[in-house]
């Protein structure tokens, strides 16, 4: 059994690993085949915005000794425009929040492919949560309805849709998990 530790990103070098991850697992750069039964994400992040995220509120990420092999993005509301595909997404989400609760967004997670069906996504999110359950109330993401590999594995560690939106073509489920 590998030796997979979670902890919060630190270094300019594992922020490089994660954009890395998320370059192989682009919806851009996988097949249609690959998309269904591995899932994909949509939405690639410069190694700067990263590090701006990083800096403010640290990503969780998982590492097989020195390398990256899963993340789970942290992104508070106040980079709500730095990513346009996300603003229809934070825009919902401010009438779906009661205004005495808090809440961060999952920006993305992923797993390297070797790496699967391990439980890493299910000890990225556990840790996340152990992390920052004390800070908010809800942790909230959105998925793409076609991903339906990503769709149940949300739904397995708690999650639940609250709300969904058609964008370009695109239904986006838009889910919570509520830590109170």
């Amino acid at each position: 059994m590998k030796s997979i530790i979670y902890k919060r990103a630190s270094s300019i070098d594992e922020l490089e690993q994660i954009r890395t991850l998320q370059l192989q697992n682009s919806s851009k750069n996988i097949t249609s085949e690959e998309k269904l039964q591995e899932g994909f994400v949509t939405v690639q992040h410069t190694v700067a915005l990263l590090e701006q995220m990083n800096l403010v509120c640290a990503h969780i990420i998982a590492k097989d000794n020195d390398i990256v092999v899963g993340f789970a993005l942290v992104m508070l509301s106040g980079f709500r425009n730095e990513i346009e595909v996300l603003i229809p997404m934070f825009e919902r989400i401010d009438g779906l929040v009661p205004k005495d609760k808090t809440f961060v967004v999952m920006g993305q997670i992923c797993v390297d492919k070797n790496y699967r069906k391990q439980g890493i996504f299910r000890g990225l999110y556990h840790f996340y949560r152990e992390e920052l359950q004390h800070e908010f109330d809800y942790l909230i993401t959105e998925v793409a309805a076609i991903n339906l590999r990503s769709m149940q594995a949300h739904e397995a560690v708690g999650f639940k849709t609250i709300n969904n939106y058609e964008e370009d073509g695109t239904v986006w489920n838009i889910i919570a998990w509520d830590w109170t």
